[in-house]
């Protein structure tokens, strides 16, 4: 491995091996998103927890501070929305030299294994290594479903997380699934992070399959709805940071929380 993707990769994993990333890049494709209509004053009390921010270029420039800033995965697939037809239908929306003058820890990008458009996104994941790899990038995959959440097991995600590190991903993001997360791990030769998914029921819930995910591989986490739509956003960073850097349970986790929840009631 080059010295310049090592590098980068070591300011998005941590010395313990481990990360929690924060993405925010959801009004690319679902517009001004509940809670993140203003991304610059959501992320601001929640830098400290996180590792890493995951943005596309707009709200970078626009919303995110270039001289107190976390490293930057940058979003460089795009190109559909929500009202579209499909999805699955993206391209790559950001040039090289953009990507270099925006001094960028890694670039991600989605890819939708299984739709009609599985060749096309693969084949944007491709160029987008061979052209990154020739300045020491590193790519995120991003094992995208679409509105299709029934494919979310362990098979599918397994299959998806192989092709996309056979295909020159550093790092494959995916979702968690409840049976045989340790075999889609074990079956990707690169580190695997944890998508949130939609916004869970309870705190705890989102505690606990990140817990289990841990302790079946996976490095860390790439989770956005869960922390800054939740009314303590603060708390969940929090905890989700202690669950991720300091080994703490889900049952610990949820105590930090409540902690946290109590202190900020407190002061106010």
């Amino acid at each position: 491995m080059d010295w310049g993707i090592k590098n980068r990769l070591s300011r998005l994993i941590q010395p313990d091996g481990h990360c929690f990333f924060m993405p925010i890049d959801h009004g690319y494709f679902q517009g001004p998103t509940s809670s993140l209509e203003k991304p610059g004053e959501t992320i601001k009390p929640l830098l400290p927890f996180c590792d890493a921010l995951f943005v596309t270029r707009g709200v970078l420039r626009s919303c995110v501070d270039p001289a107190n800033s976390k490293p930057i995965i940058l979003r460089v697939s795009g190109g559909t929305s929500v009202v579209g037809k499909d999805l699955a239908n993206e391209v790559i929306t950001t040039s090289i030299e953009e990507i270099i003058r925006l001094n960028v820890a890694a670039v991600g990008i989605s890819i939708f294994v299984g739709s009609n458009y599985e060749k096309e996104t693969l084949s944007n994941l491709s160029k987008l290594v061979n052209e990154c790899e020739n300045y020491g990038i590193p790519v995120m995959a991003v094992t995208a479903v679409g509105k299709e959440m029934g494919k979310r097991d362990a098979r599918y995600l397994g299959l998806a997380c192989r092709i996309a590190a056979e295909l020159g991903a550093r790092v494959v993001k995916t979702y968690w699934c409840d049976k045989d997360f340790d075999k889609v791990v074990n079956g990707c030769p690169v580190p695997v992070v944890m998508a949130g998914g939609p916004k869970c029921k309870t705190e705890l819930e989102v505690f606990d399959f990140v817990c289990d995910g841990m302790q079946k591989g996976a490095i860390g986490i790439n989770l956005g709805r869960n922390v800054w739509q939740n009314p303590n956003p603060v708390g969940m960073a929090r905890a989700l940071q202690a669950i991720i850097h300091k080994k703490a349970t889900a049952k610990e986790a949820y105590e930090l929380f409540n902690e946290t929840k109590s202190s900020v009631r407190t002061c106010a």
